[in-house]
């Protein structure tokens, strides 16, 4: 794996690619944010893990930044903010997961190979998907709705049959929505749907996910709707 660590506190950041590196991780640190977005983009790392604070701006920005230049790199953030404010905050910048400082490298460890292991499946899901539309295999599996469709079985959203750039969560949420289209759905559903194996996380998680799907919905025909205390729908139309 390789992993984008940026991090500016000199003593941390040298524990850290040690102690990485010794389990088998391939580490380049950056300490700057302009560091961080120019090795991003000429290292195409596959996991980043990121602090918060740096010493010529937020991290959240360096993610923002390099969500609009198109990389879907997992990113896991570092940092002593532990508030869920913080944390969702975090989440609508483009953040995967999250760990507050102090932590433990057993733990920090396995959530770096978690988000490989989901970035990688996701590419392969795609990678079958997109062999599958074609050679024309696709239709069996497939939710259809506007000029979007979804391969349920690879987990794959198409508009106007080119593969849409979406997280397995957003995929999640959205096969949920398109499966009941027109119809309004409880968050706590979706929550389900969304976040069916992980019990850490909060619910205002499922907020944050709606969000990042209601901005990649724009300019597609579909609509996703906030009906204050049902839930959400999915509709076609502005």
């Amino acid at each position: 794996m390789r992993l984008l660590l940026v991090e500016d506190d000199p003593y941390l950041q040298e524990n850290l690619v040690r102690s990485l590196t010794r389990r088998g991780l391939q580490v380049t640190a950056a300490s700057t944010a302009a560091q961080a977005i120019a090795l991003w983009q000429s290292l195409r790392p596959d996991v980043a893990l990121l602090d918060l604070t740096l010493p010529d701006g937020d991290g959240l920005t360096v993610v923002s930044e390099i969500r609009q230049l198109g990389f879907t790199t997992p990113v896991l953030v570092l940092t002593a903010r532990a508030t869920v404010g913080d944390r969702v905050l975090g989440l609508n910048s483009g953040a995967d997961d999250y760990m507050a400082k102090p932590f433990d490298l057993d733990e920090l460890e396995a959530r770096l190979n978690a988000l490989y292991r989901r970035a990688k499946s996701v590419q392969q899901m795609k990678s079958n998907a997109e062999s599958e539309a074609a050679t024309g295999r696709l239709g069996l599996q497939t939710l259809q709705m506007g000029a979007i469709s979804l391969d349920t079985l690879n987990g794959v959203a198409y508009l106007h049959q080119k593969a849409m750039e979406l997280s397995p969560r957003e995929v999640a949420m959205l096969q949920a929505l398109m499966a009941q289209a027109g119809q309004a759905i409880s968050k706590e559903r979706l929550f389900s749907a969304v976040f069916p194996d992980e019990l850490d996380v909060q619910f205002e998680a499922i907020e944050v996910v709606a969000y990042r799907l209601r901005k990649k919905l724009t300019d597609t025909g579909l609509t996703l709707v906030t009906l204050r205390g049902l839930g959400y729908l999915l509709k076609a139309g502005a």
